[in-house]
């Protein structure tokens, strides 16, 4: 029996090609607007990141734009990491350009390299690459913060020297309480008025390990008045003794995430940086430490920008990468993959493809302002891309026994009668579907729903015989065996309890499916089915929206308490032969129930497991 391999998604090289045509927004408006105006047409790029004599030796830059995506290696990517993903590597994509994937990782603690791994994985997985121009996909590392470590040292000591910075020797408690309010000004820390020499003196034994952890910062000198609290002399470096998963027990001393950033941006001859609204009062810092840092020619000129967009804010999720560790830890979830998670691994395994995410990230747009996104919206894309691409199927996740009466009669005893059905209805121009072969007999599987002992009005599937108006038996409801016969049901068997056991029905001869005179009986109906003789059990996972409440954890509501306590259940379900052999992420459409993807973790040959990825419509909405 010949089994079809599925149509599954597009790779994801051709997921990632560029549309004939971008909707415009404003981020693309800024490049389109660099790059008439030949903004950053002088810049050189010497193969790899460097400070401003490192860069002048280097050839013109061959990329037109150079966009980055800079995440913390500190927790698994989720779905609003998917939207930036999706937005820096495809604007370099569509301008000629690169994007760097870079590891942000200053912060010792909180890093580990389970998260870089799981990184680069969902970057790979939603189809884009960091090489070079020139270089083959595939071929380049990521870059990584804790490698300019050195290069940040170095420029904390020019500022420093050039009097933008010192030491401060305050508490903490006494520096918020100094830094003031969006009512009242700061105070100047008693330890700024230090020289340079001094300052520089005290920084280095920060460094040589000789003050205790949060004895000291180091903090640039900018206006303590400023009604932008940002610029009130932010901390530039704190003391932490901490073991990093890269630089080891090298440095005591760590960069703050402000001044790395920019200058990691710098060195990468970064031309956009864009970042999400909560760093937009952060904007003038930025900007202030790029031209302090190329006015003394430690950086090249012209420095990059940064702009900011709305974060996604996704319906019935939380992005919140501690309330997601939470779930973790305390068991709400299965793992960081569960496929109820919104991380680019749940997502995965939930059965989501890089084009729907990308189509999704699309879709939504680019805009300044913050707004709630359905979550509708992302299950609709995956549909869209599924539904020319996933082998059809048929499968009974609540199974009653229905017996065809009369079957030895008309077919012969124990005849099993083959059928076909395309595994595409609609395959693309071209392209002929392949055909998926099951067999009918004597007993199949049919959903319970389909019988009715008395059915509701507008009931159409499966009831036995009836009294009529007058008092006359009234036949029993006929329905297509979906590829296969016309039966007509005759009742249904119960065990001592009253449970149906079995329906009971007869096959009307001559009616198979794709044959001369099948359409000679008329139905309202067809139903799916799977033969007894050829069925396969299989473990289906019906999978739900995590939380019942749309907006689980806003106004400070306790989030655990919208977790919908029907998020998952577990059935184990009889498919049709042609599933048997799916391979781990094969995606299928189980006709009338959903979309399905073969788990890529826990699905084996002879052990099936489905998960259910979304349904054939959102019932949700209603």
């Amino acid at each position: 029996m010949s089994t079809p391999t599925p149509a599954n998604t597009q790779p994801a090289a051709a997921a990632a090609a560029p549309e004939a045509v971008k909707p415009s927004n404003f981020l693309r408006q800024i490049i389109e607007s660099d790059l008439e105006k030949g903004t950053y047409a002088t810049r050189r790029w010497a193969g790899s990141p460097g400070d401003a004599a490192h860069h002048a030796k280097g050839e013109p830059d061959p990329a037109k734009i150079r966009t980055r995506f800079p995440p913390e290696p500190n927790g698994y990517l989720h779905v609003g990491h998917a939207k930036s993903i999706c937005i820096n590597f495809g604007l370099a994509r569509d301008y000629g350009g690169v994007c760097h994937l870079r590891f942000d990782d200053t912060n010792p603690e909180k890093e580990d390299t389970e998260y870089v791994n799981s990184i680069i994985d969902a970057v790979k997985w939603l189809g884009f690459d960091w090489a070079q121009l020139g270089q083959p996909p595939g071929s380049a590392a990521p870059y990584q913060a804790s490698d300019y470590f050195d290069f940040m040292y170095r420029a904390a000591e020019y500022l420093i020297e050039a009097g933008h910075a010192y030491v401060d020797e305050q508490t903490p408690e006494e520096m918020r309480v100094n830094r003031g309010d969006f009512g009242k000004p700061g105070v100047n820390s008693p330890f700024r008025s230090r020289t340079p020499a001094e300052n520089l003196a005290r920084f280095r034994e920060m460094k040589g390990g000789k003050l205790a952890d949060g004895a000291a910062v180091l903090r640039a000198k900018i206006d303590m008045a400023s009604p932008n609290i940002n610029m009130r002399d932010p901390a530039i470096y704190r003391i932490r003794r901490a073991t990093h998963h890269n630089t080891g027990d090298t440095w005591c001393i760590y960069p703050m995430y402000t001044f790395a950033h920019p200058i990691e941006d710098a060195l990468e001859q970064i031309t956009h940086s864009f970042c999400t609204l909560e760093f937009e009062d952060q904007r003038p810092f930025y900007d202030w430490l790029m031209d302090r840092l190329c006015e003394g020619g430690l950086l090249a000129a012209p420095a990059p920008k940064q702009y900011e967009f709305a974060r996604l804010n996704l319906t019935y999720v939380i992005t919140s990468k501690r309330k997601l560790a939470q779930l973790v830890q305390e068991g709400k979830v299965n793992g960081w993959d569960d496929p109820r998670m919104p991380t680019i691994v749940g997502l995965r395994r939930r059965g989501y493809t890089p084009a729907a995410i990308q189509m999704f990230a699309e879709r939504i747009g680019v805009t300044k302002s913050d707004s709630w996104i359905d979550y509708s919206t992302l299950e609709g894309c995956l549909r869209e891309d599924l539904e020319a691409k996933a082998h059809r199927g048929m499968a009974v996740l609540d199974p009653v026994k229905l017996v065809l009466t009369n079957w030895d009669e008309v077919m012969g005893p124990g005849h099993l009668e083959p059928c076909q059905l395309p595994a595409l209805p609609h395959p693309p121009e071209g392209v002929e579907s392949p055909v998926r072969h099951f067999t009918i007999g004597k007993e199949v599987w049919i959903e319970r729903e389909d019988f009715a002992e008395v059915p509701p009005k507008g009931y159409k599937r499966l009831y036995p015989p009836r009294p009529g108006a007058d008092g006359q038996m009234l036949p029993g409801n006929t329905v297509r065996l979906k590829g296969g016969y016309v039966i007509e049901c005759t009742g249904c068997t119960k065990d001592a309890d009253g449970n149906i056991t079995e329906v009971l029905a007869t096959v009307v001869p001559d009616t198979k499916s794709g044959t001369p005179g099948a359409d000679t009986v008329k139905v309202k109906a067809a139903i799916t089915w799977v033969g007894v003789a050829d069925g396969v059990n299989a473990e289906v996972r019906m999978y739900d929206r995590l939380f019942s409440d749309a907006h689980p954890d806003a106004g400070g509501k306790n989030f655990l308490e919208s977790l919908n306590p029907n998020s998952l259940k577990v059935v184990t379900a009889i498919v049709e032969p042609s599933l048997a052999n799916a391979k781990p992420d094969d995606k299928f459409q189980f006709e009338r129930h959903g979309y399905f993807v073969a788990d890529r973790i826990d699905h084996k040959a002879g052990k099936p497991v489905f998960n259910l990825a979304v349904g054939l419509k959102d019932s949700w909405g209603k």
